[in-house]
This record gives C-alpha cells, structure tokens and sequence, in this order.
C-alpha cells in the first residue's frame, strides 16, 4: 500500500468544494506525504528499540522487529 501524495476521496472532494487553488491542494498532499513517512520512521526507530517480552506481547520475534526497522521511511 502505498500513501505517497495520496488523500482520500472524501478529502480532495472536501477540498475541491472549498474553491482551494492547485497549489494548496498539492501542498497538503505534500504534508501528508511527509507526515506519513515521519510516523513511519519514528515508529520502526521505537520498534528496534523494544525488549523481546514486548516484542512476544505483539506477536513479533527479533527477526522481524529488525527486519521492519531497517526498512526506508518511505514505505509503508
């Protein structure tokens, strides 16, 4: 799944019918875009960070801890 620059239709429509000029509307993409892959990194930093008892508690071995922490911040 991929969410760079992309917004639900319920937003674009909510945007459209604002009268909002291009430029705005591909300004939130942006931001949404970036915010999106903060969240993304800041949450894989904190997931290389737990102990294996967390870890277990979330169903998820060190392996695959490791393995999502090291992916890029762009992908989700």
């Amino acid at each position: 799944m991929t969410h760079a620059l992309t917004l639900s239709t319920e937003t674009m429509t909510t945007l459209n019918t604002r009268g909002l000029p291009i430029a705005a509307v591909i300004a939130v993409k942006f931001a949404v875009c970036v915010t999106k892959w903060g969240q993304n990194r800041r949450t894989r930093l904190h997931l290389a960070e737990l102990d294996p008892h967390l870890l277990k508690d979330l169903g998820l071995t060190q392996e695959q801890a490791r393995t999502e922490a090291a992916r890029v911040f762009w992908k989700s």
